[in-house]
Formats: C-alpha cells, structure tokens, sequence
C-alpha cells in the first residue's frame, strides 16, 4: 500500500508567535534574536518583511542590522512556543496517531490509514489542517505532501508561507532532483561543500552518482544520501507519545570570552562531559564514540570523533577522548569561541565489547570504583540540586582536577 506520509512545518514559528501575540510587531520587519551581550545574538526567526531585506535565521545580530538597521529584535519565549507546539500538534492528533515532532516547530504524519476513514485525499487534508491551524492558533503553517518523510520534508520547504505541495512518485524526479544538494534532509555545510568538491551541484547528481563515490567520500551518509535521492526511504512515522531512543547526546556553550588557554579549555570539556554522561546514565545508555566540536572566534567550527575503547557512559572516560581530541586539534594558543562534546554511537547500558583501544585500558576495579562514584553523585543530585556536586571543572580549573566544586 502507497504511503501518504505529511510533513507540517510552522512558518517563522517564533516570529509567527510574537506578531501573534503582539501584532503591532508585524507593522515592520521583526525578528526573534538571542542576547548580542552574551554572545548569542543570532536570528532564531524572523517575519516576511525581515525576510524581504536578506535576513537570514542562524545569521548574528550585527549581519541582520546591517542589511535591515530598522529590524525590530525581540528575546524568546521559550515556555510561549511549547505552549503553542503543544496546541498545533494536538489538531494534528485528531487525524492519525502517528504524530512525530522534529523540532518544536515540524512535525511528520502518517496519514495513510486514516484517509479512507475521513473519506478524503492527502492534498485535502493538508489544506484543512493549513486551514485550522490559521483559524484556530492564529499562525500559518505549509505543508508537504509525499510517499515518504524526506520527500514531504522538502516539500514543506518549497513554498511558503501557508502552502501545500505534493511530491509523487510519478513526478519527484521532475520536482526534486533540479533542486540544490542542500535542500536534501541532512545535507549540511559540511556535506554540501565535499559535494562540490565532487562536482556534486544538485540532488539529482547525487541520485546520478556512483554509490561507490559517494561511500568513499562521505562513509555510511552517501549511501543514505544516494538512497534519499531516489526516494527510497522507507522510515516510519513514529506514534504519537513515542520517543525515538536519542542517537547522540551533548551538551557545550559559548564563552562570555574567547579561551586560549589549556587548562581553561579542559576545564570546560570536564564540565560538559559530566552533563553528557548524567544524561547517558539516566537514558540507560552507553556511547561508544565521542565528538568535539570547536567553534574559532571567525565563526569557523570543525568536528573531530573519536571511538572509545569500550561503550562507556563514565564522565572520566567521555572527558579523556574529548581532551586528546582538543589536544590533536587545535594549534598552540588558538582562541576558542565555544566547545560541544557529544557522546554519539549509543547503545544500551549492558553492551560491551572490545576494540582496539586509542589510549590505555583502565584497571576494572578502578572502572567499577568510578562508575560507583559517578552514581552516588547522581543520587546526591537528585535529592539536593544538579549544582551540589560536580566532577567537572569551570573556567579556571585545569583538566587534572579529579573532583571540584563548580564556581557559583
């Protein structure tokens, strides 16, 4: 049986919410901004006349005022939108019970055993939940309409504001492969530019590439790519009220400053390792690869990995590949705008097993004593507060320091 697979996509969400809630804002362009005093200050969304002058969400502050010095910026509201999310999928709700968010604005549903039930066709439904949404929230949505979730994904992207487009199997290639690599689910900077490399330019030259190419530049992702592009993906829709098992978790900030020095830099992998492994812990997961991603003052990030001796959900351990990671590379003294650490390659707390170890295998019993450690904090978290008690060290501490308090 065909799929009828919709992806809902609230446009300018944030921005959508404010002029909702404010519509003196919609008078001029407006975008929804972070703090420029804490170094956080780009456009998380903007409206349609911020849009007209070049604004871009992702972009800084100082980017947007230059092309628009008129924008009016507002801060976030963080519980407002969970709030309005929370309202948009339940219209959705009443359709199909497979409901999956991405993000707090988008959500996929699998509407292909409720159609003949409501006695209606996939385009008609899209444009009554448009409708609803509009009437009823009071912000806009599009909506792309497709035999599988990458495909109505991008077609949610293809016209906005308050649009529906449908994406057939008959008629995708037509659609879909003019359109740039980027526009592909999962295609990001990184990715884009390595296609470019390869002379790569649309997704209907991934779909006309060598898999082989592709596997040997990109790993696994060419070959999902490559999959993607002919519309082969065949991934459900989850229920509504399922969570998906996380596929990597992280934690890392912004400095206030640019940190140029190792043991300021260290301290703070210390720091986010303790809340990724927390985090493992409570998920009953283990990871078996730990990513570093290191973001230069000019804005420029790369992101290196690592595989771990073991799966491991031990902050210590996390903590000891993120370091060699830093270590290996960034040069001597380069200044550090922000650091991630990511534990990735997850699975379940009681797998183990071998492979060939990049650094030295701890003793067992010390590893049974830091596991024992690192529960019992967690336990004197969860009865006095996550700030009683830390592994990890903040600005100022350097990454030999076994325990320590956080600075208040």
């Amino acid at each position: 049986m065909e799929r009828w697979i919709l992806h809902c996509d609230c446009n300018g969400f944030y921005a959508s919410v404010e002029c909702m809630d404010n519509p003196a804002l919609n008078s001029g362009p407006m975008a929804v901004a972070g703090d420029p005093k804490k170094r956080t200050g780009i456009i998380l969304a903007k409206n349609e006349q911020a849009k007209a002058f070049g604004v871009r969400t992702a972009e800084t502050v100082w980017q947007a005022l230059k092309k628009c010095p008129q924008l009016t910026l507002v801060p976030p509201r963080h519980d407002r939108y969970r709030e309005i999310s929370r309202r948009v999928n339940a219209i959705y709700q009443e359709y199909t019970d497979r409901v999956e968010p991405f993000g707090i604005d988008e959500s996929w549903l699998d509407v292909t055993e409720t159609l003949p039930l409501l006695g209606t066709d996939a385009r008609a439904l899209a444009d009554l939940l448009r409708k609803r949404v509009r009437t009823e929230i009071g912000i806009t949505i599009s909506v792309g309409v497709s035999f599988n979730k990458v495909f109505a994904k991008l077609g949610s992207d293809l016209k906005k504001p308050d649009a529906t487009t449908v994406v057939l199997p008959s008629d995708f290639r037509e659609i879909v492969w003019p359109l740039p690599a980027e526009s592909l689910l999962f295609v990001g900077r990184h990715t884009s530019e390595r296609f470019r490399q390869m002379g790569i330019r649309t997704i209907g030259d991934i779909a006309r590439a060598d898999p082989s190419l592709l596997r040997e530049h990109l790993g696994k992702a060419g070959d999902t790519l490559w999959r993607y592009a002919h519309g082969l993906d065949d991934d459900p829709v989850a229920r509504t009220g399922e969570r998906a098992a996380a596929k990597s978790i992280g934690n890392g900030r912004t400095f206030p400053r640019d940190l140029t020095e190792a043991a300021d830099l260290e301290g703070e992998i210390l720091a986010h390792t303790d809340a990724v492994a927390v985090q493992l812990r409570r998920s009953r997961q283990k990871c078996r690869t730990v990513q570093l991603a290191i973001k230069f003052p000019d804005l420029h990030v790369i992101s290196r990995q690592m595989k771990l001796p073991r799966p491991s959900y031990l902050q210590k351990e996390i903590a000891e590949g993120a370091v060699q990671l830093l270590r290996r590379h960034r040069a001597a003294n380069a200044p550090v705008r922000a650091l991630t650490v990511t534990a990735a390659d997850l699975v379940g707390e009681d797998a183990w097993f071998e492979q060939t170890s990049l650094f030295p295998d701890p003793d067992e019993a010390a590893r049974r004593r830091q596991e024992t450690l690192e529960k019992t904090m967690d336990d004197i978290r969860s009865r006095y507060g996550t700030d009683s008690i830390t592994l990890g060290a903040g600005i100022g501490h350097s990454a030999s320091s076994a325990t320590g308090a956080d600075d208040p």
